[in-house]
């Protein structure tokens, strides 16, 4: 009944979907669905059709409290995705006991996948990781669009591997400054941070997504692809490596000014590993 493959995949990857995650409770995060969504060949809306458990002997990896599904489900629709998928679906799955220690039915639910397929095993496909099956409901379908969109638009932020340099300068009136922050990307484009603050005025700050240094750029809007790049990679504190500043007084500035930043930002909340 299974396949060498699957076998394969069982052993290379212990997929665990938690709970929580199979009733989307509690509610998924934006952080979450794009984590599941960035750079995954397909998301799927499938209907379960099948199910049989695996024999624990053939589960490395299994967590305990849970069960090793083999699932055949029918496409309902390809959400997003680079490669051709069939009607029919065969994958892995680990999912919790339940309350009385017995393997949940999941035959007839509705899901959506994020997975990537199987070279050489047409309708074989293999989640990405955790939470990777979500139960599908139209409410999770209307969030997820939005941003899987936004992921391939030609203008979607970079991802930000790190903050490359910090410089303050203070300028002729108390309580006046900038503070520059360059970040560097994956696609090595030019990404800046300005913290403006002048006498009497609550300061002010923006994100530069091109090679402009722009004071009137604006911060990102909470729960959108640029503020997730921002709210999700940066680190907590200003990396002592990056502030370029001799002066004590302007290292205090960057420094003060990078965590008005990260406060305004807010945190980057998740309820998945």
């Amino acid at each position: 009944m299974f396949s060498k493959t699957f076998f394969a995949i069982s052993a290379a990857v212990a997929l665990a979907v938690p709970a929580a995650a199979q009733d989307n409770a509690p509610r998924l995060t934006y952080a979450d669905l794009v984590e599941l969504s960035d750079g995954t060949p397909l998301v799927i809306r499938a209907e379960i059709r099948k199910q049989a458990q695996v024999s624990p002997e053939r589960s490395p990896g299994l967590a305990p409290g849970f069960a090793r599904l083999y699932v055949e489900a029918r496409t309902g629709s390809l959400i997003a995705g680079t490669v051709p998928v069939g009607e029919e679906l065969k994958y892995l799955v680990d999912v919790p006991l339940d309350a009385k220690g017995k393997v949940p039915k999941l035959k007839k639910q509705e899901v959506i996948l994020f997975a990537r397929p199987v070279a050489g095993r047409p309708g074989e496909i293999q989640l990405i990781g955790t939470d990777a099956q979500l139960r599908y409901s139209p409410e999770l379908e209307s969030r997820l669009r939005p941003i899987l969109a936004d992921l391939v638009s030609p203008q979607a932020p970079p991802k930000i591997t790190r903050v490359s340099d910090a410089l303050a300068v203070e300028g002729t009136l108390v309580g006046e400054s900038e503070t520059q922050l360059f970040l560097d990307t994956e696609e090595d484009g030019p990404v800046s941070i300005t913290v403006v603050r002048r006498p009497g005025q609550a300061p002010r700050w923006g994100v530069s997504w091109t090679e402009i240094v722009d004071q009137a750029a604006r911060p990102p809007q909470s729960g959108t692809l640029q503020w997730y790049r921002l709210a999700c990679a940066l680190p907590q504190d200003l990396p002592g490596t990056a502030n370029l500043a001799q002066d004590q007084r302007a290292r205090e500035l960057a420094a003060r000014d990078y965590a008005f930043v990260i406060d305004q930002l807010g945190p980057c909340e998740r309820t998945t590993d």
